[in-house]
């Protein structure tokens, strides 16, 4: 990578505001360089960041950051943005443990002042913001940047819906990377775009209308009728816009890589009194051919080979298996349908979209609407499976209990992702779903810990089981289990020492460091008896009794502890008045930080180490 001259010498978007209009094509393609080559070795969001880079200079060109806030909807398209505002020196720790988020984060820079993983929020955050500045009489702005796919998900129709009726300061971008800018609109249309883009444009009409308001008598008359003839003709012409039913100006549609067109834009947006959309067409990976070929596999990759596009080899995971195995019994079901939140790829259901197109179904970035959509399709005697990542799944509560549960419907829901997820950080770890799914009511859950428990598992969610089923697991490889360890694929499993006086109890992918702490702990005497989980929610009582003649028991868990199946355990051991000594590990009262997976299950003590230090340490203060 060539050493890029013009972007080490932006330390904050005054520096860019210095530069020469000439020179921001050169610095574009300096930022789109060190995109590439970051990305390709932290893994992250490439094709979405690609496809901003005009966009975010354009913004930080016109706005002043940060006195005005500009709010990044999802945020994983902010990494052109970290580089304006003085993080180059830091980029190459995107991602990693103590180094930049893949999102906006308050704590790393002034000039992030929201910070978001979840899709279609930042028109409702950037609404507050505005509202509570024109209280203040503060005249700064608040744009929000808002993704055409967050335009899928119901939050954003509801803050949009709000604003329109508002006389806030609120510009929302709506970067459009699903389609190109069109060529058919027409002469007229496209003449009548690059005019609505000019802010004197919007200064003239002001004043116009001003003007023929103070003519006596038939002024304001002159200026609704003039107002009346032009929105009929646009509506002819331009076609208007359901951001202006709303309330909203529209200005666009405006090509997202041309920054002068951007640039005349949001300076027309500035002399608006009203909330603005600015609707931007931009091209998903522009600047890298792999990732404009393939904008989908170039969304969220992991580690890549920079000349050919190939990611870097790595073992097969849950969500691959997930996909084989919905084909293989859809194959003989015809009951069976797949439905994934904008997430095909993530959860591996590419291959069933090819198979069976009929019985798959993408909802779009709207998880709550997936759970009550599936549910119809259960009433209707199809089998449901909705694949989801377990922070994803956190916006469907309501719908789980209101639509599912109560309802007795037979869905599936196969949350990926469970436990720690390492670099995507504290807005991604999916270690609240055993916690919030144990709160409801006729909710199954089980937590596989390697392949063959996950097909026996799922198989059983769709056949054995009633109502709605959840089968948890992580995200990539399995673990590998102990030779002499037999699973029986109940709802769980007891893997003893003889003469065991100390118990280790846990579920799912640790199930395996448990196991290397069983080993190095006998082999310093300590005989160990590890009772493995296997269907979390409801908890089989037959449990309590594989704790007979235990004298100290510890409960590791990769969730959060408050409300989490250890606590669940622990309550049972005090109504049965069991003696013996508990001791629950899991993830504290907190937000798990960015990392590698190590590094999260070592910080927390789930891994072979931290439970050996754990029971160690007990052990030498006398289990007192």
């Amino acid at each position: 990578m060539k050493e890029p001259v013009l972007l080490k010498n932006i330390k904050s978007p005054k520096d860019l505001k210095r530069l020469d209009e000439k020179e921001l094509p050169v610095l574009a393609e300096e930022i789109r360089s060190v995109l590439v080559e970051t990305v390709s070795k932290t893994g992250g969001h490439l094709a979405s960041n690609l496809g901003v880079v005009e966009l975010t200079l354009a913004l930080h060109r016109v706005f002043n950051s940060p006195i005005d806030h500009i709010i990044w909807d999802v945020s994983h398209q902010s990494y052109t943005h970290k580089l304006l505002t003085g993080r180059l020196e830091q980029f190459d720790t995107l991602r990693t443990r103590g180094g930049l988020s893949g999102y906006t984060k308050p704590e790393e820079s002034v000039h992030d002042f929201f910070q978001y993983g979840h899709s279609a929020t930042a028109a409702s955050a950037a609404l507050g913001i505005a509202e509570a500045k024109r209280i203040k009489k503060d005249n700064s702005f608040t744009v929000a940047v808002v993704g055409d796919g967050s335009l899928t998900g119901g939050l954003i129709y509801e803050s949009l819906n709000n604003a329109g009726r508002t006389k806030s300061r609120l510009i929302v971008v709506i970067n459009d990377n699903e389609m190109s800018i069109s060529q058919n609109v027409g002469a007229m249309a496209r003449y009548l775009t690059a005019i609505r883009t000019k802010p004197r444009y919007y200064r003239f009409k002001a004043k116009t209308e001003r003007v023929l308001n103070k003519i006596p008598l038939i002024g304001p008359f002159l200026a609704k009728a003039i107002s009346t003839v032009k929105s009929f003709l646009k509506n002819i012409i331009y076609e208007s816009t359901w951001f202006e039913e709303l309330g909203f100006h529209y200005i666009g549609p405006i090509d997202g890589h041309d920054l002068h067109q951007l640039t005349e834009a949001f300076k027309s947006a500035k002399v608006l009194k009203h909330p603005v959309v600015v609707h931007v067409n931009t091209i998903k990976g522009k600047g890298y051919d792999f990732a404009e070929k393939e904008p989908t596999q170039f969304h969220g990759v992991s580690k890549f080979d920079i000349n050919t596009g190939e990611p870097i080899p790595c073992c097969k995971s849950y969500s691959t298996l997930l996909g084989e195995f919905l084909c293989e019994v859809a194959e003989k079901d015809r009951r069976i349908c797949a439905i994934t939140a904008a997430m095909s790829v993530g959860t591996g259901l590419e291959l069933f979209r090819e198979r069976f197109p009929q019985r798959f179904f993408d909802v779009g970035i709207a998880e709550s609407h997936a759970v009550t959509f599936a549910s119809g399709l259960a009433a209707y005697n199809m089998l449901p499976v909705f694949a989801v990542y377990s922070t994803f799944l956190q916006r469907s509560y309501d719908q789980l209990i209101h639509d599912a549960a109560l309802q007795g419907r037979k869905i599936v829901l196969a949350i990926d992702r469970a436990g720690f997820v390492g670099e995507d950080g504290e807005t991604h770890q999916g270690v609240f779903d055993v916690a919030y799914l144990n709160t409801i009511p006729d909710i199954t859950v089980y937590s596989p810990a390697n392949f063959a428990e996950f097909k026996s598992f799922m198989n059983k969610a769709l056949y054995h089981e009633k109502g709605v089923v959840a089968v948890r697991y992580p995200r990539g490889e399995e673990s590998v289990f102990p030779e002499d360890f037999t699973p029986s694929l109940g709802s769980f499993d007891v893997y003893s020492s003889e003469g065991a006086q100390i118990a280790l109890i846990t579920y799912g992918r640790i199930f395996a460091y448990a196991c290397q702490a069983k080993k190095a702990l006998e082999e310093k005497g300590i005989p160990v008896k590890i009772i493995k989980i296997n269907r979390v929610k409801p908890i089989d009582g037959n449990i309590l009794d594989a704790l007979t003649g235990v004298q100290k028991a510890f409960f590791f868990e990769e969730g959060i502890r408050t409300g989490g199946i250890g606590e669940k355990l622990g309550s049972m051991l005090l109504e049965k008045c069991l003696n013996l000594k508990y001791k629950l590990v899991a993830v504290a009262d907190c937000f798990v930080e960015q990392g590698s997976v190590a590094e999260q299950l070592a910080e927390n003590n789930l891994d072979k180490n931290g439970m050996l230090r754990i029971i160690l340490e007990d052990e030498n203060d006398g289990g007192e």
